[in-house]
């Protein structure tokens, strides 16, 4: 079915066609002592600090009727796509989110409803190899709010695949964060050129829920 182009942010960001989009809010991304800070050893510490900035949207988006998506990983060796096992058998590495551990478990407060859809992921994309589209075409789903770590690599992977796909995309600023600052930056601004919006959380909220801002 075709539609009229939404040209305009707060067109894109109706309640009644949008979804809020978490990736990969989990101990092993962004918690101390967890994988990302561990084996890749880097610091994880943005990537904590974006929890209560998400836990707000989730909460607007819940009031709003807006679906909240969760997406996770599972990077156990058994499931990844073949090139991510290649990379981590070549670096001795752990496995990583293994469904069961602590590692795999939601971060900072942040968990899911009854009802709420989760889609589990083995490579970088939350489109790869899961139902997450059939999840939002079965919702009339137009557009995208992205928020979720790492900015450049799970979170950029499924905006550029959901953009591919037809929806709109919607880079919550303030709400993504990654362990490596310029790759963050290099995200924010390929997304604002060319595949869609960046919005702080307060520009979101104030178009899902105009009284709550």
């Amino acid at each position: 079915m075709s539609h009229v182009p939404l040209t305009d942010l707060a067109a894109r960001l109706s309640s009644v066609h949008t979804a809020l989009v978490v990736i990969d809010m989990q101990n092993d991304f962004c918690a101390p002592g967890g994988w990302t800070q561990t084996v890749v050893k880097k610091d994880t510490t943005a990537c904590a600090a974006v929890a209560p900035a998400i836990a707000r949207l989730v909460a607007i988006a819940r009031a709003a009727a807006v679906p909240v998506v969760w997406v996770r990983a599972d990077y156990s060796n058994d499931r990844v796509v073949e090139p991510m096992l290649a990379r981590t058998l070549r670096l001795g590495a752990p496995e990583c989110c293994v469904p069961g551990t602590w590692g795999a478990d939601w971060f900072g407060g942040l968990v899911p409803l009854a009802g709420e859809p989760i889609v589990t992921k083995h490579c970088y994309s939350g489109f790869g190899g899961t139902d997450l589209e059939i999840q939002l075409r079965r919702r009339g789903i137009r557009t995208l709010i992205f928020s979720g770590v790492q900015t450049h690599v799970c979170v950029e992977s499924t905006l550029r695949d959901a953009h591919t796909r037809g929806y709109y995309c919607v880079l919550a600023e303030d709400a993504v964060a990654s362990h490596t600052p310029p790759a963050h930056e290099q995200t924010i601004a390929a997304v604002r050129f060319l595949f869609g919006d960046v919005a702080s959380v307060e520009a979101i909220v104030t178009a899902l829920a105009p009284g709550a801002a």
